[in-house]
């Protein structure tokens, strides 16, 4: 790890612990002193306790950030016991209504059909990716998905977690249900390889990276690229966690950004903690895994945006764009009505130096 790194960790956990301090009043010289001259208020205070954290999916390189927040000691110096990081596949929604998670990584799509179908009191607080990974994959020598257009007449493997995202994508495509066939599959895409299916819903920094290593010709069709630009390994929450534990929430905000800058820093590292260690009994390729890192930390996880205002921060633009292609799909929001940014700018606005993720 760099210095400069170092120094941003050194520097960003002293601030977890201000998040925290109360103001001191002054006393004079013979007094005792108060529990929050000498911090003992303040370390008290920041004692959250253990926070369960619902991931999008297995445990691998796809959460670098969350692997070296836990292993570098970033979420114990925000106050945190312990952060128990539950593997999916999984939206998150359920498991933030029922009260199983305190925090969940989903995507907007996602979020957005469970608050407008259901009135889930859900909001996103921050994103770690601000471009989305999904697309149709397909092979040169098979389906050769190429335009939305080409998904006509094809079969199309689409996991149950991935459906709200699947018909949005048709949606904003114009293109009927009745006009392919959608094949439920799972996560494998052996479907694809074998011919079950011509296209197969996945991340453009996993299965995709998964059969080219293997020496298969593959075909993306982007769902960003094609009329579903939307934000995804969304930070959500519910209101009710907003309304009653707002600090909690911005000290692990603080470690996550810390863990992610050195994920971004660090893709090879992250990518080991992955398959050597958190991931370490799912059989993960190292290239692979180190591929989809650095994809990830080049391609999704930074943009314009993040360099002038930090990590996991949505711009207006971009939550309009959101919001765009969810109106696509039918699903009708407001940005208040899916987004919270106020807690992640209080925490910038307080720790400014956070902003600089950049080694």
């Amino acid at each position: 790890m760099s210095f400069s790194i170092k120094r941003t960790a050194v520097v960003a956990a002293a601030a977890v612990a201000a998040l925290t301090l109360a103001a001191c009043s002054s006393g004079s010289a013979d007094e005792e002193p108060t529990a929050s001259e000498t911090g003992e208020e303040s370390m008290e205070a920041a004692d959250y306790g253990d926070l369960t954290l619902q991931l999008s999916w297995i445990k691998n390189e796809e959460f670098s950030g969350e692997f070296f927040a836990d292993s570098n000691g970033y979420f114990t110096d925000a106050g945190f016991s312990s952060v128990d990081m539950v593997s999916g596949p999984s939206t998150g929604a359920a498991e933030l209504l029922s009260g199983t998670a305190d925090v969940a990584l989903s995507d907007a799509v996602s979020i957005g059909s469970a608050v407008a179908a259901e009135g889930a009191p859900l909001k996103i607080i921050g994103a770690t990716y601000q471009a989305n990974p999904f697309t149709v994959l397909s092979l040169a020598d098979g389906g050769n998905i190429m335009t939305a257009e080409d998904m006509i007449g094809k079969r199309i493997g689409v996991q149950d977690s991935n459906t709200s995202l699947f018909m949005a994508l048709l949606a904003a495509n114009g293109i009927s249900e009745d006009e392919l066939e959608i094949v439920p599959v799972q996560y494998d895409p052996a479907p694809l390889t074998n011919g079950e299916v011509d296209g197969f819903i996945a991340y453009l920094t996993n299965e995709s990276l998964i059969l080219e290593a293997a020496g298969y010709d593959t075909v993306n069709l982007p769902f960003a690229e094609n009329g579903l630009p939307f934000v995804a390994e969304t930070f959500t929450v519910t209101d009710e966690t907003i309304a009653e534990d707002r600090e909690m929430l911005k000290a692990f905000l603080v470690a996550e950004i810390m863990g992610w800058t050195d994920a971004v820093n660090d893709p090879a590292e992250g990518a080991r903690l992955a398959y050597e260690v958190y991931g370490a009994d799912l059989g993960l390729e190292p290239e692979v895994s180190e591929a989809g890192a650095i994809v990830q930390a080049e391609q999704l996880v930074v943009s314009d945006e993040t360099v002038t205002n930090g990590l996991f921060t949505i711009s207006d633009s971009l939550q309009a764009e959101t919001l765009a292609s969810l109106a696509g799909a039918g699903i009708e929001l407001e940005a208040s009505d899916l987004f919270d940014m106020s807690l992640l700018d209080e925490v910038y606005a307080e720790h400014p130096e956070l902003i600089a993720y950049a080694g």
